[in-house]
């Protein structure tokens, strides 16, 4: 039950107010520095630590990832928040000798992050 409100909570942040108030540079921001040494600039999985991990970290600019992102446009914060891979995350950066601070998520950091990667997925850079 705690799990689904907390999907919940997550899905709401994007609906809450129009994407238009997400501020793409702080999205942008977050992904440089907390997702792209996996998923890569590109989020085609091209980061130093992309075949670090076990499962490999997946493309998200592949037909695959956007049509789950079609279905279920709240895929990338449920993500963050659930973490569906359990410990990969801590697993695969301590594993690899990289130290990231923890970070006090904010409804509006989901939503920024959620609009930047959105916006990079459907233009297929």
């Amino acid at each position: 039950m705690k799990i689904l409100f907390i999907a919940s909570l997550g899905f709401l942040s994007l609906i809450q107010a129009p994407l238009s108030f997400a501020d793409n540079a702080n999205g942008k921001n977050l992904y440089s520095q907390r997702c792209a040494m996996c998923h890569g600039v590109d989020l085609k999985a091209s980061g130093p630590l992309a075949n670090k991990s076990n499962p490999p970290t997946p493309d998200l600019t592949a037909s695959f990832f956007k049509q789950r992102l079609k279905e279920y446009p709240g895929v990338i914060v449920s993500s963050i928040i659930l973490r569906p891979n359990g410990d990969l995350i801590p697993r695969t950066l301590k594993e690899n000798g990289v130290k990231l601070p923890p970070h006090a998520w904010t409804v509006k950091d989901f939503r920024d992050l959620n609009q930047y990667m959105s916006g990079v997925i459907s233009r297929g850079r």
